[in-house]
């Protein structure tokens, strides 16, 4: 990690403690200075396949700032007795930086989700985003990634938004990363919410810390997920007491 922010480990995984605000900030700064910079958004889930995959885990520990992406995580950060300010989810990045990158004249990329998702956005995002250039918009069902990384290498843009669901975005920005001096950062289904084809949820769902109950009503087969919310924090609580003896 390369952060400029003190961070909260949880269960290996060093989350930024600062606000989405400022987080984003620094990753506009970075954008201009043309730094490359690898951004992970992580919730309990990915944070457990971490603990379960030693290499994804050196992986996730390679990239420039982690985000607590989820309630989970400021859950655990608060077990710890190290609370985080806030969430900074993947999809609200998304969409501050989209917004600057329109007023900037700033370039993006987006690689992942089903081609009619990418079909729709081809409209969305010239429409909501006037002034950011789009030089890339192709689905995640490709065989080759060294063809997809050559055509962000000749594009060259500020920002790389792959929503290859997780572990697979990381892999394929921790390998190719260096196509390009820009912003990498894995975004999962937002491409999806950001097309329409998928409901967030409403604002008071969102407000008190339910997305996740709200997506698993609308999307039942979520509900493997969510399992690993319990085992998730007995191993955070583990932590804490092995930290405090």
């Amino acid at each position: 990690m390369s952060s400029t922010f003190p961070t909260v480990t949880v269960l290996d995984i060093p989350f930024i403690n600062t606000t989405a605000a400022q987080f984003t900030a620094a990753v506009q700064h970075r954008i201009v200075q043309q730094q490359n910079t690898f951004v992970v958004t992580a919730n309990p889930e990915i944070v457990m396949y971490a603990h379960d995959h030693p290499d994804y885990r050196a992986l996730l520990q390679s990239a420039d700032y982690i985000t607590p992406d989820g309630i989970g995580i400021l859950n655990g950060a608060q077990i710890l007795g190290q609370p985080l300010p806030e969430r900074i989810t993947g999809f609200d990045t998304l969409l501050t930086l989209l917004q600057w990158g329109s007023e900037q004249h700033r370039s993006a990329y987006f690689v992942g989700a089903k081609p009619e998702v990418i079909a729709r956005l081809k409209t969305i995002l010239p429409q909501r985003y006037p002034g950011l250039k789009i030089v890339g918009l192709r689905d995640g069902y490709f065989s080759d990634a060294q063809v997809v990384a050559d055509d962000i290498a000749t594009q060259a843009p500020d920002m790389v938004f792959a929503a290859l669901g997780f572990p697979k975005q990381e892999r394929f920005i921790a390998n190719y990363r260096q196509a390009t001096h820009g912003l990498w950062m894995g975004v999962g289904g937002s491409f999806d919410v950001l097309a329409g084809t998928v409901a967030r949820a409403p604002e008071f769902w969102q407000k008190h810390h339910l997305e996740w109950f709200y997506r698993t009503v609308k999307e039942p087969k979520r509900l493997k997920r969510i399992a690993v919310i319990p085992h998730y924090l007995r191993l955070v609580k583990q932590q804490a007491k092995h930290e405090k003896s």
